[in-house]
């Protein structure tokens, strides 16, 4: 019943890098009733992997209070992480299923603490494939990897 009075948030999030690793950036798009709110960020020695996930953590940690919320991401590797394998991760002191450190830990543990504190939705769309927001998201992600830091 608690998340029912919760205001309702959609996101759209992308990240990447070019060449991977590399120069990179992220964007995340927040939609809440007729209000939008664009994110973006860069970094100059990364991921793909680490731009995906900042783009999630970094979008959710712009909510100012716990929200109910929809989050889309063509990550699957964020997608998998975030609903399937961390708990595998966190059961096995950060380590993966060869025993080997978990990569991109640092992100995943900003991402899980910031997930906690709202309901979150994860859903996986197929990158580039139309899906209005995850064009824009790309095209903003993109962006902000070209501008570099401001």
């Amino acid at each position: 019943m608690e998340s029912d009075t919760k205001p309702f948030v959609e996101i759209w999030t992308d990240g990447g890098c070019k060449p991977n690793p590399g120069p990179g950036g992220w964007a995340a798009i927040l939609r809440m009733g007729a209000h939008e709110k664009e994110l973006m960020g860069y970094d100059d020695d990364t991921t793909n992997n680490r731009m995906e996930l900042t783009a999630a953590a970094s979008a959710l940690e712009a909510l100012t209070k716990p929200c109910k919320v929809r989050l889309h991401t063509d990550s699957e590797y964020v997608k998998n992480g975030i609903t399937r394998w961390h708990t595998g991760w966190v059961r096995k002191n950060w380590r993966n299923a060869a025993g080997d450190p978990v990569k991109n830990m640092d992100l995943w543990r900003r991402l899980l603490d910031v997930s906690a504190k709202h309901d979150v939705e994860w859903l996986w769309v197929r990158g580039h494939n139309g899906h209005p927001e995850n064009e824009r998201c790309d095209r903003l992600a993109t962006r902000a990897r070209e501008e570099g830091p401001k």
